[in-house]
């Protein structure tokens, strides 16, 4: 039955694009219309079953019927995953209704399999593709709340044997822990310090002695209530040689790897349930009367709106291009990956806070109309933290900033076009390229490339060329500030100057992605991405990020941004890259 679901979504042999489209509507039109009172996965049940703690069932089982599972199973292996862009993309529509359904059905197999489809052997991978698409559900056990992000004091062990491994120790607040057909366990191989001493092993839960296996109790949590987090405790249980994955010692690296594609891909769908929030609050403003006027009138309700569209914007051509660089500029990925799993989270919960003052008392109200806003502002920071928080991202960017500074901006090449097109094929994932660091970055590159071959025909273009110099200065003041890191602030006890350049640096990397956005999208078929009007205004706001004062924009900017919030609303079109047709 799941089979035949996915072959349903899939369809016969046709474009990627049009392949990913029918994904997305595939979703669309199983779960229908999530403000129709009636629908059993509307917005309503969704709330019901957030208030009891519990994940939606009906949503679940659409997911099932869906063959949902295969989207995180690569092509190769029976699955439908191709390109790490699309993959968010499909995800994004679960998330527009409900981050914990998203989470809980299956990005945690998400974060998990990467793990094996990076380094596991061919049994492993058939053995997890199986597991997948029969609808099983995979956890990933990185952390011990002891000891946080610092992977390499991790105590839970795996010790080794003549024939395997002994597991000993506890694991805690793991998603799906009691749920799960099997698990991805970091682990401490060895007692010899430093980063070689842990492993990483697959370990499936019928191969495990249940006298010595304790499911440890749930946590209760202020957002994604419906997730099942909870933990493992092992007690001298044996598993076989074969659980490990890749060589010993090499999970922190593993972990790494594997983290460049998670944190590329998950804040990316997260704008699912940015785009709810826009989109409530438009509804509120356009329906609710104040001062004998709609609140849409309001010159400053208004602004937060269109701003809030603009940080949806860039929060995706962000998430876009670390997506694409996993394919297309591997070596690269780890700064962007940081990045992107750094600022999206925080553009995106700033966004709801200016939401939310729109709403009004309102955004306090946990049920009826405007209940889903309540529900996707506790979601959203969860995921901010999960397996990295936004310290940890600046403690990965901050090391490469020197070298970046030295070997790479105003010296290497653009990156290629691909990088900032939303609808091209990609090639397969190279995982054995993905670096640690990289002493490269093509994207600040393709930033100073285009300054000099911008267009400045009318006033938005004239603008965009005027905010790129700016953006081209702040990098250029960002590299002598670099270079004159010491050594002590180039590691994870910084001081708070350095992370201070980590999240400028962000900033100029947001810039330089809407820039080739924009300049790809020009003479295409996407009109408003074509125009320059939303380009100006999102590097007018990322300038303001970095604290300058920019000349204001073009009247013309805040018209054209007004008019596409009012379209996409009444036209039922999502508020990303993609305008893509809603269900409701």
């Amino acid at each position: 039955m799941l089979n035949q679901a996915a072959d349903r979504v899939v369809g016969p042999d046709i474009g990627a694009e049009a392949l990913a489209a029918a994904r997305v509507a595939a979703i669309e039109r199983a779960f229908g219309d999530p403000g129709e009172a009636t629908n059993p996965v509307g917005f309503a049940r969704l709330l019901e079953a957030d208030e009891a703690g519990e994940i939606s069932a009906e949503g679940e089982k659409i997911l099932d019927d869906l063959g949902f599972n295969a989207e995180f199973v690569p092509a190769a292996l029976g699955g439908r995953l191709d390109q790490l862009d699309t993959l968010t993309r499909v995800v994004r529509q679960v998330f527009r209704r409900d981050i914990a359904l998203g989470l809980g059905y299956g990005v945690t197999s998400f974060m998990a399999s990467v793990n094996v489809w990076a380094a596991g052997d061919a049994a492993q991978q058939r053995r997890l593709a199986d597991i997948l698409l029969r609808g099983g559900k995979v956890s990933v056990a990185y952390h011990e709340l002891a000891h946080g992000n610092d992977f390499v004091r991790n105590e839970f062990e795996a010790r080794p044997t003549e024939d395997g491994y002994l597991l000993h120790g506890e694991k805690q607040v793991i998603n799906n822990a009691g749920r799960a057909a099997a698990w991805l366990l970091f682990s401490r191989t060895s007692q010899a310090p430093g980063s070689r001493s842990h492993s990483v092993l697959m370990v499936e839960r019928a191969a495990v002695d249940t006298a010595r296996l304790e499911i440890l109790g749930r946590y209760g949590t202020v957002g994604v209530r419906g997730c099942h987090l909870s933990g493992l405790k092992f007690d001298e249980a044996p598993v076989p040689a074969e659980a490990l994955v890749g060589a010993p010692g090499q999970g922190v690296e593993l972990a790494l790897r594997s983290f460049q594609m998670t944190r590329s891909a998950i804040p990316g769908m997260a704008l699912g349930a940015a785009d709810t929030a826009l989109r409530t609050v438009v509804r509120f403003a356009l329906g609710r009367q104040l001062y004998r006027k709609s609140v849409m009138e309001i010159p400053h309700a208004r602004a937060t709106l269109s701003t809030a569209f603009l940080d949806l914007l860039i929060s995706d051509s962000l998430s876009l291009v670390g997506t694409r660089a996993v394919h297309l500029l591997p070596d690269e990925t780890s700064v962007y990956a940081s990045a992107v799993k750094y600022l999206v989270p925080k553009i995106l919960t700033e966004t709801m806070y200016e939401l939310s003052i729109v709403l009004g008392a309102r955004f306090y109200v946990r049920e009826g109309e405007f209940g889903i806003f309540q529900k996707h502002v506790r979601d959203l920071p969860v995921l901010s933290l999960g397996h990295a928080g936004s310290a940890a991202c600046q403690a990965t960017i901050i090391p490469q900033l020197p070298r970046l500074a030295r070997r790479s901006w105003f010296k290497a090449e653009p990156a290629p076009a691909e990088l900032f097109q939303p609808r091209t094929p990609l090639p397969p994932i190279r995982y054995d390229q993905l670096a640690l660091a990289t002493g490269r970055d093509s994207l600040s590159a393709s930033l100073v490339a285009a300054v000099d071959d911008l267009p400045s025909s009318n006033p938005e273009e004239r603008a965009v060329h005027s905010l790129a110099l700016r953006l081209m200065d702040e990098l250029r003041q960002l590299q002598e500030a670099a270079l004159q890191l010491s050594p002590q602030d180039r590691t994870a006890l910084a001081s708070p100057s350095s992370f201070s350049l980590a999240d400028r640096y962000a900033v100029l990397l947001a810039a330089a992605a809407v820039l080739g956005v924009w300049r790809e999208a020009r003479g295409g078929a996407d009109a408003f991405l074509a125009d320059p009007a939303w380009a100006a205004a999102a590097l007018h706001r990322l300038a303001r990020r970095l604290g300058h004062q920019p000349p204001p924009l073009p009247a013309g900017c805040e018209t054209r941004l007004h008019d596409e919030v009012i379209r996409r609303f009444t036209e039922h079109r999502s508020y990303d890259l993609y305008d893509t047709p809603l269900a409701g």
